[in-house]
């Protein structure tokens, strides 16, 4: 599928993503590469020396402790954060190096779940759904309200909601106006941060299955942030575990398991057994020792 396929509508001028490389290329390099990542805020270092490939059409669920870096991963990924050190490219391009419109071209190739959906409150359904098309002049209001409708229907939420606004809806519907919002502009990557916190059992699966049915509809790359093992046993080809570096030593590598998600359980590092398994009783050992030290 072209690049100027997967732009929605016409008639305006329209900020449209780079066109395709070479086939050969294409095929032969990774759509998102980092090299020698490493991010620090002030003093505080998150993520350290962090050399990743990531596949077209690969789902890739990041996961590991609260405050390992798995969603400054995300922000780097898409360019709102830049590496403290190291390199992130993006389709053989660095994106550090991109600014101004050559930086949206950059972000329209993404769609970006957050953790919250992150809904405007002031807007109803169907404007917050609508809000990239129309900041980004990608097509007629005619063809806004299509695609609108075509997004709503496939996230399978009912007619007439598009009229209400977030705070009448509930958790998995303010989720699924978050995915309709996201895969209104056909992204070619999407990124999910924590995509079924706080949400009951049946809805947490029905998420899951709208992640399955987008990488099948929109042939789309996908990285999911989440804590959820279920998720990562249903929607994962790979799976990536990061460690808190506060608990690592000087040399010690930050991503301590990096394959496919049946091999999580029989996993070579104990640390990656006890949690998949929730299993604390390391954990507390480490912070009773840390009591004692104080």
């Amino acid at each position: 599928m072209s690049d100027e396929a997967r732009t929605p509508g016409s008639g305006q001028e329209q900020v449209r993503p780079d066109p395709p490389r070479e086939q050969g290329e294409e095929v032969s390099r990774p759509l998102i590469e980092l090299r020698g990542v490493s991010m620090r805020f002030r003093t505080q270092q998150v993520l350290r020396d962090i050399s990743l490939d990531i596949e077209r059409g690969q789902t890739v669920c990041f996961i590991g402790e609260s405050g390992c870096g798995k969603t400054v991963m995300l922000k780097l990924i898409i360019g709102l954060l830049r590496p403290t050190t190291g390199t992130v490219l993006f389709d053989g391009r660095d994106i550090a190096g991109l600014h101004g419109k050559d930086l949206i071209k950059l972000r329209l190739r993404f769609g970006f779940l957050f953790q919250m959906a992150a809904l405007f409150d002031s807007l109803t359904v169907y404007d917050n759904v609508a809000f990239g098309l129309r900041e980004h002049h990608l097509c007629d209001e005619a063809e806004v309200r299509r695609i609108v409708a075509d997004r709503l229907q496939e996230v399978g939420l009912p007619a007439g909601l598009e009229r209400k606004k977030p705070a009448e809806l509930s958790g998995g519907q303010r989720k699924r106006v978050g995915l309709a919002r996201a895969l209104a502009l056909n992204p070619q990557v999407m990124l999910y941060d924590e995509p079924t916190t706080g949400l009951d059992p049946i809805m947490t699966d029905v998420i899951n299955e709208l992640i399955l049915q987008t990488k099948k509809s929109q042939q789309a790359t996908g990285i999911v942030v989440t804590h959820e093992m279920k998720t990562v046993t249903k929607v994962a080809d790979r799976v990536v575990m990061f460690f808190p570096l506060a608990r690592l030593g000087p040399g010690d590598p930050q991503i301590i398991y990096d394959g496919p998600p049946e091999g999580l359980d029989d996993a070579a590092d104990a640390r990656v057994r006890q949690f998949v398994r929730g299993e604390a009783g390391e954990r507390l050992r480490e912070m009773a020792q840390q009591r004692t030290s104080t």
